[in-house]
């Protein structure tokens, strides 16, 4: 199976993020609880124009990052491995099965209680710890395996970003979000027209971000409706799309993912923190993420596949869409992100945080220990 060298680009990036990623998580937790402790989690509350720091990273660089996605997902709809239909319609399926069931299982143990609005938790998958790890696996990796879970986890991202917009937005200045609207319509006016200016976009969107932020819908929707307006040209080097992109991928990579990373796992665990992880919204985010994933991802599969609406790509079987399913219950970044916006409890956030980071582990190690089974298997 051939890949386009865009999408080899990707895949070294978000590698290499995740395991920064990583790094940068487990440094956090152990400032947060062994040396500068208090000091270190005070940092990320230091007030600028009436915000916290962590605030502006969640809210305003997270923007970019979202802006990112939209980017590559737009390639890969035009240019890439999403752009013909019998090849993006498995991972997409496969994608709304692993949001469906997690959603469901989270319900089932929260329904009807103040914590139901956490059900979009579990339903998330991180790329760039994903990807990481099954770039530890090594060469006997099938291409066609690694296609699979990366437009897997752009399409599960798309979908995150859906349900934040309709199920995380409470108290709409509808003002603001219509002058939103208006600069988001005159962008795709000047794309429309063949205008090809960078910064002229770039300006509207800072703009469309300020409406936004004060709307009451959150304002890294920007980044992905900033992204759709941004002229494609064919893909090429030269065009202002591919420039964008180039311009982003280190920073959000190797600046913007990592601070969003130490900011938000800034946890004091405390000595009773065991207790709270059996808290209904600490077992739905668990067996969401480590059970839901993998089941909802093979069999949206199987069903799509059985129904002859696709096929499986050459190289691979149900038994690596069954692992790629496990390291889909890496939801990390997108998950952290949805739970600062369900929960406004401070202990439920906390707690929230901690089991995210318990699954996403589980989660890894299975999938890793799995697929390097089943692969060296296949080796011998």
């Amino acid at each position: 199976m051939r890949i386009t060298a865009t999408f080899k680009s990707f895949l070294k990036s978000e590698q290499s993020s995740g395991i920064l990623l990583i790094a940068c998580t487990l440094l956090s937790l152990t400032l947060s609880n062994f040396f500068l402790k208090s000091n270190y989690i005070h940092i990320w509350e230091y007030q600028f124009a009436s915000h916290s720091l962590e605030y502006w990273i969640n809210d305003g660089l997270m923007t970019l990052f979202f802006l990112q996605i939209g980017l590559e997902l737009k390639r890969e709809l035009y240019i890439g491995e999403l752009s013909q239909v019998k090849k993006a319609l498995l991972p997409v399926f496969a994608a709304f099965g692993g949001m469906i069931i997690p959603a469901c299982i989270y319900l089932f143990f929260n329904f009807g209680t103040t914590t139901q609005n956490g059900f979009g938790i579990p339903m998330a998958t991180d790329i760039a710890f994903a990807l990481a790890l099954l770039s530890l696996l090594g060469k006997n990796v099938p291409i066609a395996l690694k296609v699979f879970l990366t437009a897997l986890a752009v399409i599960d991202d798309l979908g995150a970003i859906i349900i934040i917009a309709v199920f995380y937005t409470q108290h709409i200045v509808w003002m603001n979000l219509f002058l939103a609207f208006i600069v988001f319509v005159f962008l795709l006016f000047l794309k429309k027209r063949g205008i090809q200016h960078l910064a002229i976009y770039l300006v509207g969107g800072i703009i469309m971000w300020y409406f936004m932020l004060n709307s009451g819908v959150h304002a890294t929707i920007t980044g992905i409706l900033l992204a759709f307006t941004i002229p494609f040209g064919k893909g090429r080097k030269e065009s202002s799309f591919s420039k964008l992109l180039h311009l982003l991928e280190k920073p959000v990579s190797y600046l913007i993912v990592p601070l969003f990373a130490l900011a938000n796992t800034a946890i004091a665990i405390q000595s009773d923190w065991k207790t709270s992880l059996f808290e209904k919204y600490a077992i739905g985010i668990f067996y969401g993420l480590l059970i839901g994933k993998p089941i909802g991802i093979t069999l949206f599969s199987y069903i799509a596949v059985q129904l002859k609406i696709v096929k499986l790509p050459v190289g691979i079987h149900w038994k690596m869409i069954f692992g790629a399913g496990i390291l889909g219950g890496i939801g990390f970044t997108m998950s952290i992100f949805i739970t600062l916006l369900a929960f406004t409890d401070q202990n439920s956030v906390s707690t929230s945080k901690i089991i995210i980071m318990i699954s996403s582990l589980t989660a890894g190690i299975i999938g890793y220990l799995y697929l390097k089974s089943l692969l060296k298997k296949a080796t011998t």
